[in-house]
């Protein structure tokens, strides 16, 4: 039979052998088509066709709509080519409806369609039975989920035609399938040279999935037998749950059967085996196939905040009065890594304001200057200028760096017109290129005269003309004199220094200065005139000190850099802000007791009431709840743990005598800054000298003559003392860091033999806690800067201390533990300082230079400001109201100090102490106590 409506036929491969005609026919086929090709004539006619052995062609099922697909068989068996001809659900299925007896169609009249489905029903059956039997017997297990999804396809075979979301369903799930296997074949692929190795393990495998299909082909005949009758959608659940516990039940099976025969046969000839998991055995060890995802990068804290806030910005005001500047933080953030130095601070300086930026170490003070300065970029937050061309000019802490010692004072105030004395070089070249040119070139003199009208225009505008008469003028309000500009700035102390670059700074005509601890290396004198100075200033400042006199005479505002945040009082000198801030703290402490109070009582009565009121329960912890989340909840004040904190390590012995100073002359600039003139000076066991000095008086040369680094031009200067170990703590020590290294690798390089954890336990003492020994040296502050020195300079014991200015950069907590360490040093203490506090805490005796000479006070620094009145009204006037004024040292007997301590083993101080006579039973008999 041909199809009328094209010319598409479809061919049934046939086989005559003992004239047994074995037919395999669809049941989707007679499904759509059972009246006209499956009556008794069709199919008489049919098997007297196959008899005789002719082709014939019949009609297909593209004439009723269908899809087909004709596929041609090399085995040329009796069977319809597994075609997707009929097919309603999967490719390549097994066909429902085999070996159909013909004898159902012997009655003349045509099968009702519901006997016909009955029939098949149980055709189908007997062909499943059939199967199952050949494969026990010659064919190897197929696989189980092949099974469960075999027995799907067989109760779908009796459903309805599919809708067209079934269908859907179908094409997705056929995709699935062919992407799995198209895996499988890729993984499964045996190099070549491995295939006999892996026999013995796919072997097993195989044997394993022939067991696991006769269990599933058996359990689900005596289901079929046993069970209820199933709706269809409980069947389809039960089958897809059945072939999804039947794979994962394989696969397991598989994979022990693979490794126990890996283990036996592979692997000890160094075979590599693959296994279905997609993992490789090879030689022991084991490798995945495919390569493991990468973990993503943890962010860090800095990353996060950056990914969830917008960017910093520099905004301009749209507008502003004449002569006002003003610089703004709003909301600046500072986070390195997972450290977060400063959250949302927002204050400004404008015209009129000496703001006083106070602090810890640490607690952001300089890098808030760095940001207001353009030096640095903030995490979050906006700095708002006033104008656009705002000049901000900033004195660092170690503006002592930026100082060339070569040049001469006049050449160093200079150096700050980098752009204006590059205008007159070229100036100078072009006029020097113009004396040396020919008239015939009229061109290249018209070239040269037109750049130097250029230049010339530049000068102008620059003013460059009066450049050294700008900085004469600066010089002179420094305090230098006319024939000092010749002077090298190498012949200059540390508080002339510091004046240098303060007039460097303001040579730059600034419209808002920042100063970052500009009274380090200063005496009494240079405070007062820079005091003095800055106060007549019109320009709006920003000053970061630790000098709490200084700050309490100049400032009119203070910041205070706090946990993170920062705090503003107006209108406020150091003195008030003291006031205030306590005021303040003690308010927070109260208000937040007092809160925590009322939740600690709620929390009572929830939990007391929680099964006998719950609705009223439920209510109290939603309010709780609200509360702890609104804005009218008290934080916790901030706690800043454990003060600074440590002791020198153990002196050794120390002989009577230390040093010795006699008729000691020196000078510099050969002979014309003469600095001592026959100095006479004995030091001794347990002594604790300070030496004072204006600037310039050579107190820091004093000591370098002392440790020999210096030598004198007369007389002498050394240690006399027997077993002398001596450190010495220079002025810029901190400055000899080297900026590239951690904090833990610095101390590691100058230990003398400690433990890592002794190490650490350390760096504990000076606040170096955590992930902090891991930053590089670059990114300290000044004061944690000092703090590593002094920690570098405990990890080897001495006996004699000679510190030159240890409390630069240190703040006031940090010095404290200072002063109190050394009042438990165990040794000899020579120190220079001007922090007048710290010497009156420290120094039993005074050294003070005087008229090129070394007067010695047997006394401590109220002592000494006893014997010079006008010394003490000048410190007396200074003082700060609310701060501890100078009085008497404290007294320590060094001798009672034991220095070889006992050791401890633990137990109770009073263990081997008898208090009570009568305690005990023994002690009871012994008193005759019954």
């Amino acid at each position: 039979w041909k199809n009328k409506s094209s010319d598409e036929y479809c061919t049934i491969e046939y086989y005559f052998h003992n004239i047994v005609v074995d037919l395999y026919v669809l049941v989707e086929y007679t499904y759509y088509n059972m009246h006209t090709f499956c009556s008794p004539l069709g199919i008489a006619v049919l098997t007297e066709l196959l008899l005789r052995g002719e082709a014939f062609t019949f009609p297909t099922k593209a004439s009723f709509g269908l899809p087909h697909k004709v596929t041609q068989h090399e085995d040329m068996q009796p069977r319809l080519s597994e075609t997707a001809l009929f097919a309603k659900k999967k490719k390549g299925k097994v066909p429902v409806a085999a070996n159909l007896d013909f004898d159902l169609f012997d009655d003349d009249e045509p099968m009702s369609k519901k006997d016909q489905m009955k029939a098949q029903k149980e055709a189908a059956k007997e062909a499943k039975k059939k199967q199952a039997q050949q494969n026990n017997e010659s064919q190897p297990a197929v696989n189980a989920k092949e099974a469960a999804l075999a027995a799907l396809d067989a109760l779908d075979e009796d459903d309805e035609p599919m809708s067209a979301k079934e269908k859907k369903q179908l094409e997705k799930q056929k995709a699935k399938e062919a992407k799995k296997a198209a895996n499988e074949s890729q993984n499964g692929a045996v190099p070549v040279g491995k295939k006999d190795r892996n026999a013995a393990a796919l072997k097993a495998l195989e044997e394993m999935e022939r067991m696991e299909a006769q269990m599933a082909a058996d359990a689900s005949n005596a289901e079929e037998d046993n069970a209820p009758k199933l709706s269809k959608k409980e069947a389809k659940e039960a089958a897809k749950k059945a072939a999804k516990q039947a794979a994962k039940q394989a696969a397991k099976e598989a994979k022990k059967a693979a490794k126990r025969q890996a283990n036996d046969d592979g692997v000890q000839d160094g075979a590599d085996l693959e296994i279905p998991n997609g993992e490789v055995v090879a030689n022991g060890e084991t490798a995945v196939a495919e390569p493991p995802k990468k973990k993503e990068k943890t962010l860090t804290l800095e990353d996060r905040i950056r990914k969830e806030r917008p960017p910093p910005r520099v905004r301009v005001m749209e507008s502003s009065q004449p002569n006002f500047s003003s610089l703004r933080l709003e909301n600046i953030g500072i986070t390195f890594r997972d450290q977060e130095v400063l959250k949302d601070v927002t204050w400004e300086v404008k015209t009129g304001d000496r703001i006083g930026l106070v602090g810890h170490n640490g607690a952001g003070k300089t890098t808030q200057l760095r940001i207001m300065a353009g030096e640095m970029e903030p995490t979050t937050g906006d700095v708002v200028k006033s104008k656009k061309d705002l000049r901000v000019a900033m004195l660092r802490q170690e503006f002592v760096d930026e100082l060339v010692p070569e040049r001469t004072l006049k050449e160093e105030f200079m150096s700050v017109f980098e752009e204006e004395l590059e205008i007159l070089q070229n100036l100078r070249k072009a006029e020097e290129e113009l004396e040396n040119m020919s008239g015939d070139d009229a061109d290249r003199m018209q070239e040269v005269l037109d750049r130097m009208q250029g230049l010339q225009a530049k000068a102008e505008l620059k003013d460059v003309y009066a450049l050294e008469s700008r900085a004469k003028k600066v010089m002179n309000v420094m305090g230098f004199e006319d024939d000092e500009e010749d002077y090298l700035v190498a012949m200059f102390s540390g508080g002339w220094k510091m004046r240098i670059g303060l007039g460097k700074v303001l040579l730059k005509d600034p419209n808002i200065l920042l100063l970052d601890e500009p009274t380090n290396h200063l005496d009494l004198e240079s405070v007062e005139w820079l005091e003095s100075f800055l106060v007549e200033q019109n320009i709006p400042m920003v000053i970061v000190s630790h000098d709490r006199e200084f700050l309490d005479r100049v400032c009119n505002k203070i910041v205070d850099a706090e946990g993170g945040i920062c705090s503003v009082y107006e209108k406020s000198n150091y003195s008030r802000f003291l006031q205030l801030k306590k005021a303040r703290m003690d308010a927070w402490h109260a208000a937040y007791n007092a809160q925590e109070k009322k939740i600690k009582e709620e929390r009572q009565w929830i939990q007391k009431f929680k099964i006998k009121q719950p609705q009223a329960v439920k209510q109290r912890q939603a309010q709780l709840e609200k509360l702890v989340k609104s804005d009218d909840y008290v934080k916790k004040p901030p706690f800043f743990g454990k003060p600074f904190k440590f002791r020198f390590p153990d002196a050794p012995r120390l002989s009577p005598e230390v040093a010795d100073i006699k008729g000691l002359s020196h000078s510099y600039g050969e002979g014309s800054n003469r600095l001592f003139q026959d100095c006479e000076l004995f030091v001794e066991k347990n002594d604790r000298i300070a030496v004072l000095g204006p600037n310039g008086s050579g107190k820091s040369t004093l000591l370098r003559l002392l440790v020999g680094k210096e030598e004198p031009d007369e007389g002498s200067a050394k240690i006399v003392g027997q077993n002398i170990i001596m450190n010495f703590f220079e002025q810029n020590q901190a400055d000899a860091l080297d900026l590239t290294k951690t904090v833990i690798e610095t101390v590691q390089s100058n230990s003398n033999g400690q433990s890592y954890n002794e190490l650490r336990a350390l760096l504990g003492q000076f606040l170096f806690k955590g992930d902090s020994v891991e930053k590089k040296v670059e990114n300290l502050s000044g004061g944690e800067k000092a703090r590593l020195s002094l920690c570098c300079m405990m990890l080897e014991p001495a006996n004699l201390l000679i510190l030159d200015e240890p409390t630069n950069h240190l703040d006031i907590p940090a010095k404290e533990m200072l002063e109190e360490a050394l009042q438990h040093f165990q040794g000899t203490v020579i120190v220079i300082s001007h922090d007048r506090y710290f010497i009156s805490r420290v120094a039993t005796t005074i050294v003070a230079i005087e008229d090129k000479k070394l007067t010695k006070y047997q006394g401590d620094y109220k002592f000494y400001m006893d014997k010079s009145k006008y010394i003490k009204e000048k410190v007396e006037a200074r003082r700060v109201k609310g701060v501890e004024g100078i009085g008497n040292a404290p007294v320590i007997d060094l001798d009672a100090i034991v220095v070889n301590k006992k050791k401890n083993f633990g137990g109770a101080k009073t263990a081997n102490m008898v208090s009570r006579k009568n305690k005990g039973v023994k002690n009871a008999k012994r008193n005759g106590i019954q």
